[in-house]
Formats: C-alpha cells, structure tokens, sequence
C-alpha cells in the first residue's frame, strides 16, 4: 500500500466537461406553460406544444383554443413571444420560430343551455 498522497485533478474548463442535453419534451413542456401564462384559459383544452431540437435551435409548434371575439393577431404574436423568450431563458436555445395551431375557437355566444361550447367551423 502506498502513502504517498494522490495528485489533484486537473482543472477541466467547465466548457470542457460534458454536455447537457435537454429532451424534446421537456422543452415543449416549456413551450405550452409559457403559451399558457400568454393565454385567458378559453373553456377548452390548454396548450399543447411539439419541439424538435436540433443542437441549440429549437423548432416549435404551439396548438391552442381561444376566445372569440379578440384580436387572434396579436394573441398569436404574444404566445409566440413569451414561448421564444421563455425558450431562451430556461434552456438557453435559440428559438428562430414558434408556429401557431388554432385548434378552436370559443365564444360566449355559442353557449349551449347545457353550458358546453360547441365549435365555430
């Protein structure tokens, strides 16, 4: 056995240490929070968002239900403003479009007696 006392490891840069990678579903979890802190929950589905990362870019998909009447425009460049910047923050990747499904719309005045929406077409 020896006593002499072991070397201290040499010091990686951090850059040089590994690589973190964030699952596709996590940062569509990410996606569909941020789109849901964007949107007044409509009476249907909350968002639902689909990613696929390559590298550090980031492609998203954001399918939503909103109320109508509003200005679906600026709802839409809202959602995909605060899912980019929601993106960038908590996973640092670069997010160069977010695209944007209406699944639904709802409205006040298609209420059915029951309390139900039924679905503009």
């Amino acid at each position: 056995m020896s006593t002499q006392p072991r070397p201290a490891p040499s010091k990686v840069p951090p850059g040089e240490r590994g690589a973190t990678r964030i699952a596709d579903r996590v940062v569509a979890k990410i996606a569909a929070q941020a789109a849901r802190e964007v949107c007044a929950p409509a009476a249907g589905a909350p968002p639902h968002a689909t990613v696929t990362v390559h590298h550090d870019i980031a492609r998203v998909r954001v399918s939503l239900e909103l109320g109508y009447p509003a200005d679906l425009a600026a709802q839409c460049a809202a959602v995909r403003r605060q899912v980019a910047q929601r993106i960038e923050e908590c996973a640092q990747m670069s997010v160069p479009e977010v695209d944007i499904d209406i699944e639904h719309l709802h409205s006040t005045h298609t209420r059915t007696a029951a309390g139900r929406d039924r679905r503009l077409r």
